[in-house]
């Protein structure tokens, strides 16, 4: 932790107050002249004290506000190079589904995928967003902040929407294939895994040509969590949407896919056990240095706040 000026010659404002103070020292010189010519009586010195003291600390918090004081705390960040982990979240229009009153899987699902990254701090994490296809928004980082801005500001239902608009369900899970076709993990890592959060409700699919793909040194583990509700809807102006009911099917769908590719599927209120399995399948190893994370606290704004006491002060001194 240290202390660090961002701009440090801007504390040379603090030197304008020897403007007022040398005016100040003048009128009251050529004020005890007069009073001394006509006879009459010092004022109390305390009075002129405090105002002394009120100018010189606003001018001195106004010059360190000015120079940008900011408090900065580094630490290191470390990473393992064995082990990458990709969190693919199903954006297709099912997933606004919700009871009222409750939120929609959407966002459960952007909830349970950062509570699955903060879990796994030391592995190096990518984000993906599926519907009839997968789009890598993230490539696999280190960097939790990065991960949690990318999953609040870029994952939204169907951005980019599916090809095609007149399929009946748009999440296609056999798209995961691309994450190994198309390399989305390092060379370096031996260690590979799949979180799949998705409510699904997908296209027919063949599990086969996927565990064929995923079982293939260096082999791609895949854990599913599905987010969904037998009673959840998706609403329109308040009211539910007549196109879509919830399929009863999609949890077997789900489990069926994920043991025809030596996976594992777990509904959403079983997350700590997928987390567990997450955290059993990528194991341990060792972590290399990958960078430093360094925080800043402003204190400018503080200072130019504290400014303000001395110098109401000095007002309300003035109207006396």
């Amino acid at each position: 932790m240290r202390l660090v000026f961002l701009t440090p010659l801007g504390a040379l404002l603090a030197a304008g107050m020897l403007v007022p103070l040398a005016g100040l020292l003048l009128v009251r010189r050529r004020a005890r002249q007069v009073r001394g010519a006509l006879g009459l009586a010092e004022p109390p010195s305390g009075r002129l004290l405090v105002m002394l003291l009120s100018v010189v600390v606003t001018a001195v918090l106004l010059g360190l506000a000015t120079a940008q004081p900011v408090v900065e705390r580094t630490r290191t960040v470390r990473a393992r190079t064995d082990a990458e982990i990709f969190v693919v979240l199903d954006v297709s229009r099912s997933m606004l589904a919700r009871r009222p009153g409750s939120q929609s899987r959407i966002e459960r699902a952007k909830t349970a995928a950062a509570e699955l990254r903060a879990a796994l701090p030391e592995v190096p994490v990518g984000l993906a967003s599926l519907t009839d296809r997968v789009l890598p928004h993230l490539f696999p980082s280190s960097d939790q902040r990065v991960f949690e801005s990318t999953l609040a500001r870029s994952l939204a239902i169907e951005k980019p929407p599916p090809r095609s608009a007149l399929a009946t369900s748009a999440t296609r899970l056999e798209a995961l294939a691309s994450i190994r076709t198309q390399r989305y993990f390092s060379p370096s890592a031996r260690k590979r895994l799949l979180l799949v959060l998705t409510d699904g409700e997908t296209q027919p699919l063949v599990g086969a040509r996927l565990g064929s793909l995923f079982r293939r040194p260096p082999v791609v583990d895949v854990v599913f969590v599905q987010i969904w509700h037998r009673d959840e809807r998706v609403y329109a102006s308040g009211s539910p949407e007549p196109q879509y009911l919830p399929d009863p099917s999609a949890g077997a769908v789900l489990e069926g896919l994920a043991k025809s590719i030596s996976g594992s599927a777990y509904g959403e209120a079983a997350l700590d056990e997928a987390t567990s399995e997450a955290r059993r399948l990528v194991g341990s190893g060792r972590t290399v240095v990958r960078g430093e994370y360094a925080g800043r606290i402003p204190l400018a704004p503080y200072l130019a706040a504290g400014a303000l006491a001395p110098l109401a002060l000095l007002l309300v001194r003035r109207d006396r």
